[in-house]
């Protein structure tokens, strides 16, 4: 199980989990791999496939793994995750030797189950054999208590207990701005899709305190505290650079991104916004001194300085992107 592997938690109910009275957040790792991968004739599959082997592809042998996407609305892409993504990640788990798969999200501009409807997850789990976990809806059961005393939640926040039933868990995000107070919206904010709305039997509106909280962005960096993902690929082929995250003006990065850390990763992904021409909300400072890097650094969870970035590309046009990119995390 690698849920909890690399915090002090302790199981205080059937129901819930608590961080201990100690020092809130993780050792900081030394550094991390970004791969960067410009799509070429072979399309989405082979740019994903390519990424994930530079940054070290995982294995799953006889593991149930939880794939999370960006199913916030039913919006197209990049307003949600390309149905070709979520078909190569789901092919690529089971061909690491995954037993099963789950892809599990809860929507935040609609009723998860009718969004799975409408983009067709359903009958991409019939043809693929994967099994599909909407979130909204759930029994108290189905959730799993997160508490902290210095957490900037008031009353702590929960996880979908199926997070917590898996083996590993495995995510996809796109590369878009936020419009309702993220500012942007990749691997860190995508753990959002993971937590409750509203739990039966909790007189608490979790959602309605993130978005009305001036310590919004905070709050994002500190969702991602109880889980360690094994692989985040980043789909940057299209993005939103304002507005978002349903909709925005797009651009064309044309690259995928990978990597194990979701600081570094997003550090990249703001990276690619900026070089696009974003919002002033995103471009101002340095981009370690945003609130959901600078936290999530803070705890741990990734990197904490942009020197700490290795990027593995090839040789050519990935490679001379990945330069520049550098010169906006040097910023």
């Amino acid at each position: 199980m690698r849920l909890w592997n690399r915090r002090e938690f302790v199981k205080t109910s059937a129901m819930g989990v608590a961080m201990t009275a100690g020092r809130l957040g993780w050792p900081v790792p030394a550094s991390a791999k970004v791969s960067l991968v410009t799509v070429g004739e072979g399309g989405r599959e082979e740019a994903i496939r390519t990424a994930v082997d530079l940054v070290g592809a995982p294995t799953f042998n006889g593991q149930y793994v939880a794939l999370k996407p960006n199913f916030n609305s039913a919006h197209a892409y990049p307003g949600g995750t390309h149905p070709d993504t979520l078909d190569v990640m789901v092919r690529m788990i089971k061909g690491a030797g995954a037993d099963r798969v789950v892809v599990a999200d809860r929507s935040g501009m609609a009723n998860t189950r009718e969004v799975y409807q409408e983009k067709g997850v359903f009958e991409q789990a019939e043809k693929l054999g994967f099994e599909t976990h909407p979130l909204h809806d759930l029994p108290a059961e189905g959730w799993t208590a997160v508490e902290h005393p210095d957490l900037h939640w008031s009353q702590g926040y929960y996880l979908g207990s199926i997070f917590k039933e898996v083996d590993a868990i495995v995510q996809t995000c796109c590369l878009k701005t936020h419009g309702f107070g993220g500012h942007f919206t990749l691997s860190l904010k995508n753990t959002i899709g993971m937590i409750a709305g509203d739990v039966p039997g909790v007189d608490h509106r979790f959602m309605r305190e993130l978005h009305s909280s001036p310590d919004q962005r905070i709050m994002i960096a500190e969702a991602n505290l109880c889980y360690q993902p094994e692989l985040i690929v980043m789909d940057a082929i299209e993005c939103f650079t304002d507005r978002g995250p349903h909709e925005g003006t797009r651009a064309t990065p044309n690259v995928i991104l990978a990597s194990t850390d979701r600081v570094a990763i997003d550090a990249v992904g703001v990276a690619i916004l900026r070089e696009k021409g974003t919002t002033d909300e995103v471009s101002q400072g340095s981009i370690f001194d945003l609130e959901q890097i600078r936290r999530a650094a803070e705890l741990g969870i990734g990197i904490d300085r942009q020197e700490n970035i290795e990027f593995v590309t090839k040789p050519g046009e990935s490679e001379a992107y990945a330069r520049k990119l550098r010169g906006f995390l040097q910023a």
